[in-house]
């Protein structure tokens, strides 16, 4: 479920069962990716994806540049109330020289957020909700990797928000200033043997000079619940900018609620040509708790709570077996 998103879906998911819920025992990041997973952090989970990286344009033709900086992509993402609703902020900061290769050969100097984003996802359309014949199989490897056609309908969520950009911000199309609307579907497929498909389709910026449509595919596979490789498209196209992108990179699962993960950006043109290498982490506060539990118990309290109970009936059932057991030793005192 990691999309990749998130993401996945990463989000995209580290585990190489699917997922049946929103909420999962270990983080599900979007990163490395930039697409969105369908589905929430859970409820009661607060969730923060970092990413700094390092960048490379360059432009051929007669207006000729480069660009040469460092930025940051970030994202703070919430549970709240429902399992399907998620409230999230995101965003990516980047500071740069561009520098003009043509006879005036001078360099500007920018600083600004690409993107600042604030809105809400929900889950509207979830197949593998109380299927009972997709959860795993305990004691068949073959059972969990076979194809099944189920597994081609989607999860489906939409996302409203809003970007908010400042005045005179050099990577946006001018006279943008203020919050604009942005829409999205997310889709997500988890198929067997770890794989995981996310589709983004955005409309950004609608109403502006500079209203982008977008999409992202980012397919996902673990190799193991600890390591996850990941390979993603994306295109842009609007008025102001319009370009294809590649990404490719993986994950690792360090602790259930810790992730490390890398990525490389490219595209194959030179209006501009774009390399981009980024390093990040994703980690998550775990408060969730399961309402189908009576008791209110989170899921790690319960899980607690299963194993003292099974102590408690291992020990009630030794002392059961006790007087029978003395009973024999009696006997074969008796006996000798």
């Amino acid at each position: 479920m990691s999309p990749i998103k998130s993401t996945l879906i990463l989000l995209l998911s580290l585990i190489t069962t699917q997922a049946f819920s929103q909420y999962t025992d270990v983080i599900n990041s979007n990163r490395p990716g930039t697409s969105r997973s369908a589905f929430s952090v859970g409820t009661n989970v607060a969730q923060f994806e970092v990413g700094p990286y390092i960048l490379k344009e360059k432009r051929t033709p007669a207006t000729a540049f480069e660009v040469s900086g460092f930025g940051i992509d970030f994202a703070a993402r919430y549970g709240l109330l429902w399992e399907e609703l998620e409230l999230n902020i995101e965003g990516s900061y980047q500071n740069d020289t561009k520098t003009y290769t043509s006879n005036l050969a001078a360099e500007d100097s920018r600083s600004n957020f690409k993107f600042l984003s604030i809105g809400a996802k929900y889950l509207v359309y979830d197949p593998y909700k109380n299927s009972e014949e997709d959860k795993p199989n305990l004691y068949s490897w073959n059972a969990n990797h076979r194809f099944k056609w189920k597994s081609l309908i989607p999860a489906v969520s939409v996302y409203l928000g809003a970007n908010y950009d400042t005045k005179q911000n050099p990577y946006t199309a001018p006279e943008i200033e203020g919050f604009s609307p942005k829409v999205m579907i997310a889709t997500q497929n988890n198929f067997a043997g770890g794989w995981v498909m996310v589709l983004n389709l955005i409309k950004d910026r609608i109403g502006t000079d500079q209203s982008d449509f977008q999409y992202i595919l980012t397919l996902t596979h673990s190799f193991n619940p600890k390591w996850v490789i990941f390979g993603e498209a994306q295109g842009i196209q609007s008025d102001f900018y319009a370009d294809n992108l590649f990404r490719f990179g993986g994950a690792y699962l360090w602790g259930k609620d810790f992730q490390l993960d890398t990525a490389l950006t490219f595209n194959t043109k030179d209006t501009p040509s774009v390399f981009s290498v980024n390093f990040g982490a994703s980690y998550r506060l775990d408060f969730h708790k399961d309402k189908e539990i009576d008791n209110g118990n989170s899921a790690k309290e319960e899980s607690e709570r299963k194993s003292r109970s099974k102590k408690s009936r291992k020990k009630k059932d030794k002392e059961a077996d006790e007087p029978e057991k003395k009973q024999k030793r009696k006997d074969n005192d008796f006996d000798n």
